[in-house]
């Protein structure tokens, strides 16, 4: 399976390369080069700081503001606002691209390219990412298949990544903890 590598992996085998570290041995594989999420080289954002529930809300995404962060499977994504941060925080994989943004439809095809934040279509209330406008023509011609094809390249490449956090089901409404494992004692019973 040939696949695009983002300028962040290319940059970190380079500097492991200028370290004396020698060249990365053997072909290049998913399980340490690949991220499950594509992120902004340089900031490590998720979509370029695109608010990923405004793809959902708005006519067109909306840039997210680093006041409204939230970390989620290991790296930060941005919001518009405070709204929109806990919308995610109560359903996140509702929210965040399909294939961790990587391009749909190249992965339907069998390689791994990142894919653009500002390249979009949502499909059955999923957000899906492409490299390039023709890539989403290609997409929507046939949508389920491309989506069947890119579902079964990803069960395989995910294999090797970080598996994702699991989601609490509400955790803006969960119970405070009582800062042990044992539930809390039930409360007193009046005597007759």
């Amino acid at each position: 399976m040939m696949r695009h590598l983002s300028k962040r992996t290319l940059t970190l085998a380079l500097g492991a390369m200028l370290l004396g570290l020698g060249p990365v041995a053997g072909p290049a594989r998913a399980d340490g080069l690949v991220p499950r999420f594509v992120t902004d080289p340089l900031t490590g954002v998720v979509i370029d700081g695109f608010d990923p529930v405004s793809y959902f809300t708005e006519t067109e995404p909306l840039p997210g503001k680093p006041d409204f962060e939230f970390d989620w499977a290991g790296v930060p994504w941005y919001f518009a606002n405070a709204a929109n941060r806990d919308v995610f925080i109560r359903s996140p994989t509702t929210y965040a691209p399909q294939f961790g943004g990587h391009d749909a439809m190249a992965l339907a095809r069998g390689y791994l390219s990142d894919g653009s934040p500002q390249v979009e279509m949502i499909v059955a209330d999923r957000l899906y990412l492409f490299y390039s406008a023709a890539n989403r023509d290609a997409f929507e011609l046939s949508p389920a298949r491309a989506i069947a094809d890119a579902e079964a390249h990803w069960r395989d490449l995910s294999k090797t990544m970080a598996p994702l956090p699991p989601t609490p089901a509400d955790p803006i409404a969960a119970p405070p903890a009582t800062g042990t494992n044992q539930p809390a004692p039930p409360p007193p019973q009046p005597g007759p």
